[in-house]
């Protein structure tokens, strides 16, 4: 951390965004695989890219350390919790922070993980920050989720969450501030669907945000790739001016035995700059990179000397806070219950559109369907020890 009386200027450095394959565990010791890739696609990457200007972030792709095994089992979520996530800090961030401290690194990534010291039994979609030190520096889990993921969220457990940690907007959107790569801030996948979640940042300090991976189809439509992921980040950059570094899972396979991987992030990895421009950009997702110069001092230049285009500065407040005094979303749905499988969390969702036609911000068709629906039963813990033995006689330490 800095204070204003010891600042220096902040040299232009190189950040890296990693797209790796990914093999689903079923344990936390799995996850060896996982790092060993990782690990490979680091020393390539920053060996590669460096002889321009020294890298000083790396950020890895969301799954990268574990795949979805608990989205795509739809895995009782205490099961999940205690068998497949991990620790912040632990073995794994260890092993990676001594990547950081080997190249003087940043490294960025996310992970699903335990909050003890929050709620027993539960696991968050976690972004953390490790030092060029080797230590974590920063956590924040993530706010909002699809449909399909049953990660515990601070809001589903709002009381608890803001008992711990308060209810200030650094409580659910932190920044680490940083005396050599500026101010950083944490979002994944879903988060990056409301534009709340970046502007929150960018109150915060935030000048580059971390927002990795995301699925088809809002990668791969439009053309020539990225999708509305790619429309949003850009958005979310030249709203904001921020950077926004989002680089993209790999193939993943669901397990060891699937003897091709399934692409469901579709690629289009990228790296945006503070006025929503494409800097770097990879369709290909297999073991692949997105390089750019994060040049933070123009950055800073261009918010407090422009009248024009840093639009926070113009904000008025006041006339959008109402709008959000209505809850949409129900706060506390896992205080004092566990999450649900797919489709019972189906009707939740479903539940918050029916609100939104009830005080008219949604207005019914004329004609009216059956909506999106969960077409897989969901896993009984029984089912789902059945189930490890596809993970059986893996060589994954190899």
């Amino acid at each position: 951390m800095h204070t204003e009386n010891d600042r220096q200027p902040i040299a232009p450095y190189i950040a890296i965004g990693l797209s790796t394959v990914v093999y689903g565990i079923s344990e936390r010791k799995h996850i060896t695989a996982n790092l060993n890739i990782i690990e490979d696609c680091i020393v390539g990457a920053i060996e590669t890219v460096n002889i321009n200007m020294p890298v000083k972030i790396v950020a890895l792709p969301e799954g990268s350390l574990t795949g979805f095994t608990d989205e795509v089992f739809d895995i009782p979520h205490v099961i999940a919790a205690r068998e497949l996530f991990i620790d912040i800090p632990g073995e794994e961030t260890d092993r990676l922070g001594k990547l950081a401290q080997k190249y003087n690194t940043y490294i960025i990534a996310q992970c699903k993980a335990r909050w003890p010291q929050i709620m027993k039994d539960r696991f968050f979609n976690t972004l953390f920050i490790i030092s060029p030190e080797g230590k974590v520096v920063h956590k924040a889990a993530k706010n909002h989720i699809w449909c399909r993921e049953r990660s515990c969220t601070p809001h589903d457990i709002y009381d608890r969450w803001v008992e711990v940690y308060g209810d200030d907007i650094d409580a659910f959107y932190p920044v680490y501030r940083s005396a050599d790569i500026g101010n950083i801030g944490t979002i994944c996948c879903s988060d990056g669907e409301y534009p709340e979640a970046v502007r929150a940042l960018a109150f915060n300090g935030a000048e580059v945000v971390y927002r990795p991976s995301e699925a088809m189809p809002m990668t791969g439509s439009g053309y020539p790739g990225g999708g509305s992921w790619l429309i949003q980040n850009r958005g979310h950059a030249e709203f904001n001016s921020v950077y926004m570094l989002c680089p993209n899972v790999g193939p993943v396979f669901i397990h060891p035995r699937v003897k091709h991987p399934f692409n469901v992030g579709g690629g289009n990895s990228h790296i945006i700059d503070y006025r929503g421009e494409i800097m770097s950009y990879s369709a290909s997702n297999y073991n692949t990179i997105v390089s750019a110069v994060i040049d933070i001092e123009a950055q800073r230049q261009f918010r407090v000397m422009n009248l024009n285009s840093n639009w926070t500065k113009d904000l008025r407040t006041e006339i959008f806070k109402r709008m959000y005094e209505k809850p949409i979303h129900p706060k506390n749905l896992w205080l004092e219950k566990d999450p649900v499988h797919h489709a019972e969390a189906d009707e939740i969702y479903r539940a918050n559109i029916g609100r939104l036609l009830e005080r008219g911000s949604y207005t019914a068709p004329y004609h009216q369907f059956p909506g999106a629906q969960c077409q897989s039963p969901p896993m009984s813990e029984e089912e789902w020890q059945d189930a490890k033995s596809l993970w059986d006689n893996w060589a994954f330490d190899e």
